[in-house]
């Protein structure tokens, strides 16, 4: 039987509205331990900020990120998954498309987030990323 993204998926993602400021999301990402946020206005996802973003779109582009909001920063062009997809599927869509975690939406409304590390915890526990992914975050 295939393994399902609902069963490697991280829940309950942290959601923010796209008018946060970067500097507050980038203290909640800071406090839960993660490198992504979800942008959601109206119950629906509308994007995704990771710590990277932060960086190369906010701290890169704004002189002042007082006045930097998330929808400033986000990627809203989002490769998404179902929590029934088959992670392999899921996998292969992440590896085209150059990216380390996806949102994971049923309905048009977040439930979780699959990253690149949750699955190599899973099928390769030896790997360095797997070890990487699995220890505590340097807060």
């Amino acid at each position: 039987m295939p393994q399902l993204v609902r069963d490697l998926m991280t829940s309950d993602p942290v959601t923010l509205p796209p008018d946060t400021p970067v500097r507050q999301a980038a203290r909640v990402m800071r406090e839960q331990d993660i490198g992504d946020v979800l942008v959601v206005a109206d119950g629906r996802l509308r994007g995704i900020v990771t710590d990277r973003d932060i960086v190369t779109r906010g701290v890169a582009d704004f002189d002042d990120l007082s006045t930097c909001s998330l929808s400033d920063v986000c990627s809203d062009q989002l490769l998404t998954a179902s929590p029934t997809d088959e992670v392999d599927t899921a996998i292969a869509r992440m590896r085209e498309a150059a990216v380390r975690r996806i949102p994971v939406v049923r309905d048009g409304e977040p439930v979780g987030i699959l990253s690149i590390g949750d699955a190599a915890v899973d099928r390769d526990p030896d790997s360095a990323l797997a070890e990487i992914s699995a220890e505590d975050g340097n807060t």
